[in-house]
């Protein structure tokens, strides 16, 4: 297992090398996030679902910073390697492809849970949250982090261009976790868009770990499990297939 450490090590290194690009901007964004929502809508919206406003979307911004922060380990790291024809050293050398899969899958865990432990700490010191279920933040955390690595490893299979990178967090990304589960409750939805919201993969993640944070959810967790744990296989038998056919490795 030298090989999958030696490469899960360059990749951890990588990312805490350039901390300051990595990791700081989320902390960053997720204190103005609070600045913001404290400051000018705390007085009109207090409380949704019996807490406090501020500590009902904390779970979600949390969890849309350990979105952004594995999808981006992956698709920068991948398509960087691509770029640079390192990748190719990496494809013809004895390590399996599972193993590669798992190399950079792990990176951008880890690179999500650092995150996740920063912001938190934030909203340690900003919100009065806490974890009322570690397991399950725990979990949710990992198998989304899991998830997004795998699709930053699809876009970076696929792009052509740095530019592609911007194209699944601009187009997809974003508006799935600003339009539904992150700011609100989806139960105060007009019906039928509570029923389209159900198809949001995100719902279930910001859902999972608002409930392990404060015990309020709108889908139930452990169906919310369940999709998290389909969507992550289906991408890795995807994956794998892909890496087999060294697709978008070959020229």
């Amino acid at each position: 297992m030298t090989d999958l450490y030696t490469l899960t090590y360059k990749e951890v290194t990588r990312f805490l090398r350039v901390w300051k690009q990595t990791l700081l901007p989320a902390v960053i964004t997720t204190v103005l996030y609070l600045a913001i929502f404290w400051k000018f809508i705390w007085d009109r919206v207090s409380v949704i679902d019996g807490v406090n406003y501020i500590d009902f979307i904390f779970p979600g911004l949390l969890m849309m910073s350990v979105i952004m922060a594995s999808y981006q380990n992956t698709s920068s790291s991948f398509f960087g390697s691509k770029f640079q024809k390192s990748i190719e050293e990496l494809f013809v050398s004895p390590i399996a492809h599972w193993k590669i899969l798992l190399g950079f899958c792990f990176g951008a865990i880890l690179r999500g849970l650092i995150v996740w432990g920063l912001v938190f700490l934030v909203g340690f010191f900003m919100t009065d949250i806490s974890v009322q279920n570690i397991p399950f933040a725990i979990i949710f955390v990992i198998l989304t982090s899991l998830l997004f690595a795998l699709l930053g490893l699809f876009n970076g299979l696929y792009a052509k261009s740095f530019d592609d990178i911007s194209v699944i967090p601009t187009f997809l990304i974003t508006p799935l976790t600003y339009l539904w589960g992150v700011f609100y409750p989806i139960s105060i939805l007009w019906e039928p868009w509570q029923f389209i919201s159900q198809f949001n993969p995100i719902l279930y993640m910001v859902n999972g770990l608002r409930y392990s944070f404060i015990g309020v959810s709108d889908i139930n967790v452990y169906f919310s499990f369940i999709m998290l744990m389909i969507c992550n296989i289906v991408f890795i038998f995807i994956l794998l297939r892909l890496l087999k056919k060294w697709y978008g490795i070959r020229t």
